[in-house]
């Protein structure tokens, strides 16, 4: 973000609403002295009339950003009193510009056209009806308004490219902002979805192996053994797991990753701690095994992972599990279940694991479906991923073909 902002184009409005007025001033001010100073023709000496008229359009464009149409309409008047009262014209038409300019891209633009053009109408009039008195213009032409005419066209016509060029970028900036938020949600959703699922997983293991230790320490100390070195496994995955998470949200893992990625390929070291843990699991794969897209072999994988957590957490000692995979033409088939007497549905206040499952298997395109086991007891999960098979691998597994247990 920070590198973007140090990048981002400069624009006229990031500057303070008072610069433009004092520059505007200044050049009204010492232009007009100095055409009053040097023109041949007759008119009006500067007075104190004259440099106040002078001094209110630059003033008036303090507020351009909050009012435009008032800034546009004042500084107008300014203007036209000026002219009408026969001073010489110097860059008077500076502050009509700026404030013309600042209501278009306001997006005034009825206004912004009317305003001006009803000044000038005002001007063609006064120079062809009334050259004397009081308010006269002096060696004004019909030629001048045509002139006045010709850039005030010119200037409203620029006006608008540059409003719509500024709503797009605007529009391009709010689209690009709103991505970054919805990225940056997403990320932090999954890192959540991460560590929940590495967290749950292994805590849940060294609670059960801690609880199994304590109970064995003083009749069985070698069972007790065993248990104590399966929560420093445990442990030891939780670790390295979590600093890989960290890492990532960092932005430090810009080489290879040292440690394995999470996916089937470490179902076997998966289904030996939840067997540690006092779960008799049983897998069964059907089909023809072949390499998943990263996405859904770490889906896969955390799938069956919540689901051994949950199994290990609420089902009850001495449960069987069952993890099936089968590999189809056009996705991946999970199942797990248990025969335990507990389920996580029916736990209060719920749980992050199957809505973090439910996200990921979304996020996928696939389905999902969880609940209790009506015919055996126990709880289900079983999600279908969508990994469409290569044009060139042919389908391997012949019609009727029986999962393979291991």
């Amino acid at each position: 973000m920070t590198g973007e902002r140090g990048t981002a184009r400069w624009r006229p409005r990031d500057l303070p609403v008072f610069v433009v007025p004092i520059i505007a001033g200044f050049f009204q001010l010492m232009g007009s002295s100095g055409a009053d100073a040097h023109m041949r023709y007759p008119h009006m000496l500067l007075d104190p009339t004259a440099y106040a008229l002078l001094a209110t359009g630059p003033l008036a464009l303090l507020f351009r950003r909050r009012y435009p149409t008032t800034t546009l309409a004042v500084v107008m008047a300014a203007t036209v009193l000026y002219l009408l009262r026969g001073y010489a014209f110097g860059p008077v038409f500076l502050s009509p510009v700026i404030a013309i300019v600042a209501a278009v891209t306001a997006g005034r633009r009825a206004l912004s056209y009317a305003i001006p053009s009803g000044v000038l109408g005002v001007l063609a009039v006064v120079s062809l009806f009334t050259p004397f008195g009081p308010f006269r213009l002096a060696y004004w032409t019909f030629g001048h308004t045509l002139a006045v005419f010709t850039w005030l066209v010119i200037l409203l016509t620029g006006a608008e490219i540059f409003r719509v060029r500024r709503e797009r970028a605007d529009e391009v900036r709010r689209t690009r902002a709103e991505e970054e938020r919805r990225q940056a949600s997403e990320e932090r959703l999954r890192i959540a979805r991460e560590l929940h699922d590495v967290l749950a997983h292994n805590i849940s293991m060294i609670n059960v192996q801690a609880g199994v230790a304590l109970h064995l320490m003083d009749e069985r100390p070698e069972q007790a053994r065993t248990a104590l070195s399966a929560i420093k496994d445990a442990s030891k995955e939780a670790l390295t797991e979590v600093r890989s998470v960290l890492g990532v949200l960092r932005q430090v893992d810009e080489s290879a990753p040292r440690s394995p990625t999470a996916g089937l390929a470490r179902l076997d070291g998966l289904i030996s701690r939840a067997r540690v843990a006092g779960i008799t699991v049983h897998t069964e794969t059907g089909g023809e095994p072949r390499p998943l897209p990263a996405g859904v072999d770490l889906a896969a994988f955390r799938i069956i992972q919540e689901s051994l957590t949950n199994v290990t957490r609420h089902a009850g000692p001495g449960v069987t599990a069952t993890v099936r995979l089968r590999y189809d033409d056009d996705g991946l088939l999970i199942e797990i279940l248990d025969d335990g007497r507990g389920a996580p549905g029916d736990l209060p206040g719920g749980g992050n694991g199957i809505p973090g499952m439910r996200e990921r298997v979304a996020a996928l395109g696939g389905e999902i479906s969880t609940g209790p086991r009506a015919d055996a007891g126990g709880f289900r999960v079983r999600a279908r991923l969508p990994v469409p098979r290569p044009a060139e691998a042919p389908a391997q597994e012949e019609p009727g073909e029986e999962p393979r247990a291991r």
